[in-house]
């Protein structure tokens, strides 16, 4: 069973269990009960007991996670975050049920956390995060960067991304196509961080996936930090993108300013192998597999309003 059914299948529980539920009619309540006939699935409900159903499903699963900010140390040690009030940090394991049981995105190994902006909720249809991964594959040296030609370089990403998406259909994921550079890639000597943006185009989907890729190196390795959001987000994305590049900083002795030829590994290769995603080549195909998307199913069920107003008036109440 793939994430996103056992996801619809959650839904499909939620549905069921609240019209049992909603069948008792409460002694001390004066509201009418529903028919007390069984569904014999959520599609027999109507449109209001779907939709009342949904969001104390939504409530639920907001209410499960723990939102955090200020100082962060994130897993392994490596480096710290700094989450301002107007951001909040959410742990792997919650991160987990996010991109799979909220976002619908397919079984995955943990991530070191996500990023999302305070006045979103995960569930919100105008949200986004940003991933958090560390790959420890040696220093990455800066000294190709300024002679990378980013067209020829799109030319072969594209190339590389069209075949993979044959490999993808195959294994039952959305084909993908890269559509080109929503923002060409751009290397900063001083901080030694690194960002571009792709977008892509998944399935018959309707909206373009904004797929944009910041890079912190350090001593042993580089953070990896992904925007998942769609393209109507682009401005929004890119006048955030400094504050999420600020948070985050490597702990003494991983610094890239730190790092000692004679006994650190250097990796095989340098900015334009990691902006490729040569690097992704040891996991096979497998890689293309497991670029997070958002699915906006949940727009179908519900008003988004409503749900935005239902989850923050909850807990502001609390």
């Amino acid at each position: 069973m793939t994430t996103s059914k056992k996801m619809l299948g959650l839904i499909h529980a939620f549905l069921l269990s609240f019209s049992l539920n909603a069948q008792t009619t409460d002694e001390t309540s004066n509201e009418a009960s529903v028919p007390l006939t069984e569904p014999s699935s959520a599609s027999e409900l109507s449109d209001e007991q779907q939709e009342l159903a949904f969001l104390k499903w939504a409530e639920t699963f907001e209410a499960s996670l723990n939102y955090q900010t200020g100082l962060i140390q994130l897993p392994g040690g490596k480096a710290t975050l700094d989450v301002p009030e107007d951001y909040y940090y959410l742990s792997p394991e919650d991160t987990k049920l996010v991109l799979e049981e909220g976002w619908g995105n397919p079984e995955s190994e943990l991530t070191l956390g996500m990023l999302f902006p305070q006045k979103y909720r995960v569930l919100d249809a105008s949200s986004w995060g940003v991933t958090i991964e560390y790959a420890e594959d040696g220093y990455v040296s800066d000294e190709d960067a300024v002679d990378i030609n980013y067209d020829e370089l799109l030319s072969e990403m594209k190339s590389d991304t069209k075949e993979q998406s044959a490999w993808r259909v195959e294994e039952g994921y959305p084909a993908i196509e890269l559509v080109g550079w929503a923002e060409k890639p751009y290397y900063d000597a001083t901080t030694h961080k690194l960002y571009w943006a792709k977008e892509l185009k998944f399935g018959d989907n309707e909206q373009n996936t904004l797929n944009y890729n910041v890079r912190a190196l350090g001593r042993q390795g580089y953070l990896v930090m992904n925007f998942i959001a769609n393209m109507q987000q682009l401005d929004e994305v890119n006048t955030a993108r400094d504050e999420v590049l600020a948070m985050v900083s490597f702990n003494d002795g991983h610094k890239y300013s730190e790092f000692d030829p004679d006994i650190d590994k250097v990796a095989a290769y340098g900015i334009g192998g990691l902006i490729a995603g040569k690097v992704l080549a040891k996991t096979g195909f497998l890689a293309l597999a497991l670029v997070f998307i958002k699915k906006f199913w949940f727009v179908l069920l519900l008003p988004l309003y409503w749900l935005k107003n239902k989850i923050f008036s909850k807990k502001e109440a609390n």
